[in-house]
């Protein structure tokens, strides 16, 4: 099965546009400017097509805005109960919009990641330990001289003869 091709442009639109309406009523200045910050990337990704920094920047953006939108919500978001009855409407409409913009942003991120792969990009995510290989075999150790040496003519040649071309 394909995946299909979205739009580098409409997910930064998108989730603009719903964390635009997500700040009307109960969000603080730091959702705004974390969410922000990371739509000033996706535009900086929109700009330069070839470029896989700004992509993965944005992947990266986009990724943690998820991690940081889940502890704005759990902290903020008892604290809008104590919203009147005028402005229970603005704040039930702005809490969906970006609850909205949160179950997006996983699906948006997979497809960022396939941008970036298409760009060039090989980010191989390895949990492992780095292991260091002892395997000697492919080079020749210094502490070990050759037979064809003496130690007393360390250049090799004659003592008697004309220097001879090197082959190096």
């Amino acid at each position: 099965m394909e995946i299909p091709a979205i739009n580098l442009k409409a997910i930064v639109l998108v989730h603009w546009l719903l964390t635009v309406w997500g700040c009307m009523a109960w969000l603080p200045p730091s959702f705004a400017w974390g969410n922000f910050s990371v739509f000033a990337i996706g535009v900086w990704a929109i700009a330069q097509r070839d470029s896989i920094d700004a992509v993965l920047m944005f992947l990266i953006g986009m990724t943690v805005t998820i991690l940081t939108d889940i502890i704005h919500f759990g902290i903020y978001y008892p604290q809008s109960a104590m919203v009147g009855d005028r402005d229970r409407d603005t704040f039930r409409f702005s809490a969906g919009m970006a609850i909205l913009s949160l179950l997006l942003k996983p699906v948006s991120c997979f497809f960022v990641y396939q941008m970036y792969r298409e760009r060039g990009g090989d980010y191989n995510v390895n949990f492992g330990f780095p292991s260091v290989t002892r395997n000697r075999d492919a080079y020749q150790s210094i502490d070990e001289q050759d037979q064809s040496t003496s130690s007393s003519n360390p250049f090799n040649q004659a003592q008697d003869s004309k220097p001879e071309a090197r082959s190096y």
